[in-house]
């Protein structure tokens, strides 16, 4: 089993079915509860989201988009900046590392002691695509599927009291937490919560805002409509994922030109309907 633990602000009082279970184990503050996640679901999710970020291929696992400072690496593209350049929204990829490193996965000495993304520009990064290093790179984020899944599991698990910090109001506070659970209480809604948190984001930092408004996973817990039952939450998810996106793409400056993603953005959110 994939167990993660975390301290979390309320108790739970939900149980989940036989391949997702909310436990309470001992601990030092009240409150604590676990998430346990099986092998067979987390390798599931794990190439779901690779397929979702890379098209599942070895390829993909190292990618520069146009238009950004920085590339995006692995099965959930986790974001490196280059040093002395960060960016607005939330590096990833040394956290990835630093997550390994406690597992004690093995990795190639150049990428454990790098201080920031070692390529300096798009053009230089993709000049080096077919490079002994970059091949190295490749190989070593195919070969770690399940650790890179944990990962963004545990990011997932550390979502909750971040998003209630960054929520003022009580009302908003209990919606979210409600809608949350109600989300995790199922296997496909598990998964929607685990691939946007890491495709957008928890919604926390103010710089990942246009105009005021932002478009993490925060974000689209609070707008979605109430529903009765876990199998219309993962509906009404996948609706209000793409009103946020959709609302992010007008309010985005035009010279980033996001609208050239509205496609592939609304294609994944219906994956969230669909399930794993």
């Amino acid at each position: 089993m994939l167990r993660l633990s975390l301290l979390l602000l309320f108790v739970v009082s939900f149980a989940f079915s036989a391949c997702v279970s909310v436990d309470t184990p001992p601990s030092p503050s009240p409150g604590a509860s676990g998430i346990q996640l099986s092998d067979a679901d987390a390798a599931a999710i794990g190439r779901k989201i690779w397929q979702n970020e890379c098209a599942g291929t070895v390829e993909g696992l190292t990618s520069w988009n146009t238009g950004e400072d920085f590339p995006s690496l692995g099965i959930g593209h986790f974001i490196w900046y280059v040093p002395g350049r960060p960016g607005p929204f939330q590096e990833s990829f040394p956290q990835l590392l630093a997550y390994m490193k406690e597992r004690g996965t093995a990795m190639p000495g150049w990428l454990a002691e790098a201080k920031g993304c070692p390529w300096n520009s798009r053009s230089e990064f993709l000049k080096e695509q077919q490079s002994p290093r970059m091949k190295e790179l490749r190989q070593f984020l195919a070969n770690t599927v399940s650790v890179q899944t944990g990962f963004i599991v545990r990011r997932l698990e550390l979502s909750l009291p971040e998003m209630q910090r960054a929520t003022p109001s009580a009302a908003d506070k209990e919606r979210l937490r409600a809608n949350f659970y109600l989300m995790a209480s199922s296997r496909n809604g598990l998964y929607a919560l685990i691939d946007y948190v890491n495709f957008k984001g928890e919604g926390i930092k103010a710089e990942e805002k246009y105009q005021g408004q932002g478009w993490g996973l925060r974000d689209v817990l609070l707008e979605m409509r109430p529903v009765s039952d876990a199998g219309g939450a993962t509906a009404e998810f996948g609706e209000a994922a793409k009103r946020v996106l959709q609302r992010r793409i007008k309010n985005s400056p035009p010279e980033r030109g996001e609208s050239r993603w509205h496609a592939g953005w609304m294609n994944r959110c219906e994956t969230y309907k669909r399930g794993l």
